[in-house]
């Protein structure tokens, strides 16, 4: 390696620690904010870390609502939309990968132009449908939806499954394997990483959400943490050091649920797209 190779990779290296500041910047505010007296908060200079340590921000603040109620609420929505995500766009990218139909192109192109389809258009329908069915005021509306599949999803999986070489799919069929049998017992196992980032990309999406429980959900009791937080803020104003507490407490779980699959989501990452 030369000196000015060195040198490169030394500045590329650079460059992506200091996007890395960039980006942990907000929630290093947050995660030390939380930990901050009222009076630190508005200081000027700004303080950067406190002293002395606030811990019993967090009580105080995962006490004033009903944190638990909201978190499990909250899981089981992600757990469920991502259970339908993950099922019903299998199906339909198992058709546009390895099946041959006639006007599987076509179909497969008009499934994509929904993609450029902004959500602000066709919330009102969606909304009117829904009321019309007395799901309002339920979770239907934020988990039936993903039991239909989504074009992203469905996309992504399709990519994926055009790389797993179609000798396999052939062997089994010669074994008397029908279609269902090889997405099951050939596919599944083999995609693991792309069903991983289908998966935690739907976990997040949900966990997230604040528009679709904002527009659904009535009762307090069926609240997500979304909604938790800024009721939290609406009761209890600008108590700013306790909502950066129950903030940051929100905000651990799917940082840490990324942690624990990035390997196999970076792996659903590279390898998707190789064919297309």
């Amino acid at each position: 390696m030369t000196h000015e190779s060195r040198w490169i990779i030394s500045a590329r290296y650079a460059f992506l620690v200091l996007v890395c500041l960039v980006f942990l910047g907000p929630f290093f505010w947050m995660l030390s904010t939380s930990l901050k007296s009222d009076q630190q908060i508005f200081s000027y200079p700004p303080v950067w870390w406190p002293d002395p340590i606030r811990w019993d921000n967090y009580p105080r603040a995962l006490q004033a609502f009903p944190f638990l109620r909201y978190t499990a609420n909250t899981l089981f929505l992600c757990f469920t939309t991502m259970t339908g995500v993950v099922i019903s766009c299998a199906l339909p990218a198992y058709g546009f990968a390895r099946l041959d139909w006639k006007g599987r192109d076509v179909l497969f192109v008009v499934m994509l132009a929904t993609l450029m389809l902004p959500g602000q258009a066709t919330m009102l329908p969606v909304f009117l449908l829904f009321r019309w069915l007395h799901w309002t005021g339920t979770y239907k509306p934020l988990i039936v939806p993903a039991f239909f599949g989504g074009a992203f999803s469905i996309f992504l999986l399709r990519q994926f499954f055009l790389t797993i070489p179609r000798e396999l799919s052939d062997a089994a069929r010669i074994d008397g394997c029908n279609e269902v049998g090889i997405l099951g017992r050939i596919i599944v196992p083999l995609a693991r990483p792309a069903l991983a980032t289908v998966a935690l990309f739907t976990f997040m999406g949900a966990w997230t959400d604040y528009l679709g429980p904002l527009v659904y959900l009535h009762d307090e009791r069926q609240f997500t943490l979304a909604l938790g937080l800024t009721a939290f803020l609406g009761k209890h104003g600008a108590d700013w050091s306790a909502l950066m507490a129950a903030a940051t407490a929100v905000t651990i779980p799917p940082v840490l649920m990324f942690l624990f699959a990035q390997r196999m989501f970076i792996q659903g990452i590279a390898v998707t797209g190789i064919k297309g």
